[in-house]
């Protein structure tokens, strides 16, 4: 393996913009990466169809220990500052309601651009190699690799995080900044579904519908959201559980008590679905339960109810006491799930913790523990909503780190 004037230890999306930003600089660029190819996480992202950024851009999409850090990278790299990287490289995007998709609606189409860009850039990618330690050696750093020492001027760390671990990211990242002297907030799995328990979870198996969840943590509402909830044999799942999750998981990760709180009827306070049903009932008094909540609610998901509610599906509502309908009122706009856990970070779309981003500078993405090692991408402690916005970070944090690092290496 050849030595450069910059390493990129990383080749998944920020690692990837930092190597193009680095060679940009003139500087010479060598990318390692322990997959057998580049960009393979970028693949997967988006259903296939990698969501690249959002319209909608800011600091309140992000959650983050410094605040602060995050809204650095975003001022130096906006929404049109990005798409109009990826239009230089050939991408034409799509807007769909905010979220911006290449127009081909292929994930791979990304990942090939950019590895086009390599190319004509001279960059020398080196596939299947492992790093494992970056220490200074006077003027230079050298990376330590499964392969052997190599030496640069600057080194670009973009390991990636835990999330999504059947790609290949293993969290290597951590342990080789921890040994650089930083700080590394535990990583937890974010955007991810929702393990809990109890017999109602075999009967609303599969079952998709519109709500809210809540998380609940020792009493308090800490997070809310709604959209299609999906309802499986395990717990819960579906985006409105995966903009909430990392508040789960931060809580469980702390021996903290965590309630899941649904509302199946989100357009309805208890009295109005109260009344609903009243009225429903007085047009077709002749309906049992069961054949009254048709056209309202879904079938599978109206008998897991029932069931919970300890009612008889086939009896109708004007025989039930008030203590009865209330009780199925209940668990209709605000069904408990209690959450023992998280699924792993194999099923996780990202991770929440990471780098302390107080020892990175937010303008290069220096480390301030050892001058001359850039930090990029997932590794960093900053997390975002669904919606694009963990791929923005991750080509922001890459094109500052690959543009400073290459700056500095001339």
């Amino acid at each position: 393996m050849g030595n450069g004037n910059v390493i990129v230890v990383g080749a998944g999306a920020s690692g990837l913009a930092a190597a193009i930003a680095a060679a940009r600089e003139g500087s010479r660029v060598t990318l390692l990466e322990h997959n057998d190819r580049v960009g393979k996480k970028i693949l997967v992202t988006g259903n296939g169809k990698c969501n690249l950024t959002n319209e909608k851009m800011g600091s309140q999409y992000y959650r983050s220990n410094n605040m602060a850090f995050v809204e650095q990278v975003l001022w130096a790299y906006p929404t049109d500052k990005i798409l109009r990287f990826f239009q230089g490289l050939g991408i034409v995007p799509a807007n769909k309601n905010g979220y911006i998709y290449p127009a081909s609606g292929q994930a791979s189409a990304v990942s090939d651009v950019m590895r086009m860009e390599l190319e004509f850039l001279g960059v020398k990618v080196e596939t299947g190699v492992h790093a494992e330690e970056i220490v200074r050696e006077g003027e230079q750093l050298i990376v330590k690799t499964d392969r052997g020492y190599l030496k640069a001027q600057q080194v670009v760390l973009a390991c990636g995080s835990l999330a999504g671990n059947r790609t290949g990211n293993d969290g290597s990242g951590y342990a080789m900044a921890r040994a650089m002297g930083h700080h590394v907030y535990d990583p937890l799995p974010a955007l991810v579904q929702l393990r809990s328990s109890g017999r109602v979870l075999k009967r609303w198996a599969g079952v998709r519908t519109d709500g809210t969840v809540s998380i609940w943590v020792d009493g308090n509402c800490v997070a809310r959201d709604r959209g299609e909830l999906q309802l499986t044999d395990y717990g819960i799942s579906g985006i409105p559980v995966f903009q909430v999750s990392r508040y789960a998981a931060e809580a469980l990760h702390e021996g903290r008590h965590v309630l899941a709180r649904l509302d199946f009827i989100p357009d309805m306070s208890r009295k109005e679905l109260y009344r609903f049903l009243e009225r429903r009932s007085a047009v077709s008094p002749h309906k049992t339960l069961e054949e009254m909540m048709v056209g309202f609610l879904n079938n599978r998901l109206a008998a897991a109810l029932m069931g919970e509610a300890e009612l008889d599906r086939n009896s109708r509502w004007e025989t039930l006491s008030s203590a009865m309908k209330n009780r199925l009122c209940e668990k209709m706009d605000d069904f408990v799930l209690p959450v023992l856990a998280t699924n792993s970070f194999e099923q996780a779309q990202v991770c929440m913790g990471g780098v302390d981003t107080k020892e990175v500078d937010g303008n290069t993405m220096e480390s301030r523990i050892m001058p001359g090692v850039h930090l990029a991408g997932e590794m960093l402690d900053v997390d975002g909503i669904c919606g694009g916005y963990n791929l923005h970070f991750a080509w922001a944090s890459g094109l500052l780190a690959g543009s400073h690092a290459g700056g500095s290496a001339i």
